[in-house]
């Protein structure tokens, strides 16, 4: 992965869009659970560093703040502990399990085909670009194939998304066993992020 530099923040900070504050919330709270208060801190001068500080403590969960941000809270948070993909994914799977808006909307809409219809608009209530679209599913044979279309920020966002829609299909389905696979992916010459949910 691309060393993290000012000149990479500031690429970053270019992108068009934004995500709601809920995220940095998230982050903010799986760091202090994981590293405690000193551990946030060390984070927001890594932040710091870069041009772009963060006090995660002022954060508005319902505002909006640039992608960009977003993307660097997470490669700031992977360079200071120096944590593995597999712990990026845990940290955004962490995300669905506290977050209210998913919880009231599973709860909503009841059926399993019911959530995954309004699975889009769900998405659009955390980010204002990206597209979230079921591409196929079969709850028979026990998969989903879920495509995210315009949302090329960095190879970070590859592990967030799959810990992000493997956490919210358990959600769904509450399966005994379950696995998540990039199957696609843009950073790989694909032509977007396509992702395989299987279950048992």
């Amino acid at each position: 992965m691309e060393e993290l530099t000012k000149e990479l923040a500031k690429r970053l900070m270019e992108i068009k869009g934004e995500a709601r504050g809920t995220h940095f919330k998230n982050d903010s709270q799986f760091v202090l659970k994981e590293k405690g208060k000193e551990g946030l801190e060390m984070v927001e001068r890594e932040l710091e560093k870069l041009g772009y500080p963060i006090e995660y403590k002022k954060i508005n969960q319902f505002a909006f703040y640039p992608i960009g941000l977003r993307v660097l809270s997470l490669l700031a948070i992977k360079k200071t502990f120096d944590w593995s993909d597999k712990k990026i994914e845990e940290l955004c799977a962490y995300a669905m399990k506290v977050s209210l808006i998913i919880k009231l909307s599973i709860r909503h809409f009841f059926s399993v085909e019911r959530v995954l219809n309004q699975a889009p608009r769900i998405w659009s209530k955390y980010f204002t670009v990206g597209r979230l679209k079921i591409e196929e599913h079969n709850l028979e044979k026990k998969y989903l194939i879920l495509k995210i279309e315009n949302f090329d920020l960095h190879p970070i966002y590859c592990c967030c998304l799959k810990g992000v829609l493997l956490e919210l299909t358990k959600m769904i389905i509450t399966p005994k066993k379950m696995t998540c696979e990039e199957i696609e992916c843009s950073f790989r010459g694909g032509k977007g992020h396509r992702y395989l949910v299987k279950w048992q």
